[in-house]
């Protein structure tokens, strides 16, 4: 897609109305939409929001994200950053003010989750990315974003089964998965290869 593709749906984008039920993002030039979430989704979302202290962080659902450079605006499940440095208003919250993001794994959204989202955000330097996956019961926790454009990812990778607990290190906080749910009925898969 060229550039003056990517404007064009970007412009579009701004002025787009999803159908009521759907959630819509634009990556890459790309508009994606999928269906609202599951509740075991929005239980682990509210889960992990519980554990980020507001004095310290806030927890923020349904942020849209400003990805500079790049015809992308993702809806992160869950986006932390410092309040001191929170515009006063405003749709588009710029990448770089994020110090985590959190996605949460669908059945329609594994791929873009494990592989076009964790470059959009390593791109962006957002210094946390963290994939919560139900279907498979593990957490990927990747820090320390380098590169640029699609080939930008994450110098440091951990995974971590659902029951243990992780530490985000631009956070400085643990975050328990033992209450996280699981997708029933969901047969696991492959990918990705971690």
């Amino acid at each position: 897609m060229t550039a003056v593709d990517e404007r064009g749906v970007a412009e579009f984008f701004e002025g787009f109305v999803p159908p009521d039920g759907l959630k819509v993002e634009l990556l890459r030039g790309e508009i994606v939409m999928m269906p609202n979430p599951d509740l075991v989704h929005n239980l682990i979302v509210l889960l992990t929001q519980r554990q980020i202290p507001l004095h310290r962080w806030y927890p923020l659902q349904t942020q849209d994200v400003d990805i500079v450079d790049e015809a992308s605006e993702p809806v992160p499940d869950l986006v932390v950053v410092a309040p001191e440095v929170l515009p006063p208003s405003g749709r588009l919250l710029p990448a770089s003010l994020v110090t985590m993001v959190v996605e949460v794994v669908s059945k329609t959204s594994v791929e873009r989750d494990y592989s076009v989202k964790r470059s959009i955000y390593a791109a962006a330097g957002i210094p946390v990315y963290l994939i919560i996956d139900p279907i498979m019961a593990q957490c990927v926790l990747l820090e320390k974003p380098t590169g640029e454009g699609e080939r930008a990812d994450y110098k440091r990778q951990s995974k971590h089964q659902f029951g243990e607990t992780l530490t985000p290190e631009a956070l400085g906080i643990e975050i328990d998965t033992s209450g996280f749910g699981t997708l029933p009925d969901v047969k696991p898969r492959r990918f990705p290869l971690l």
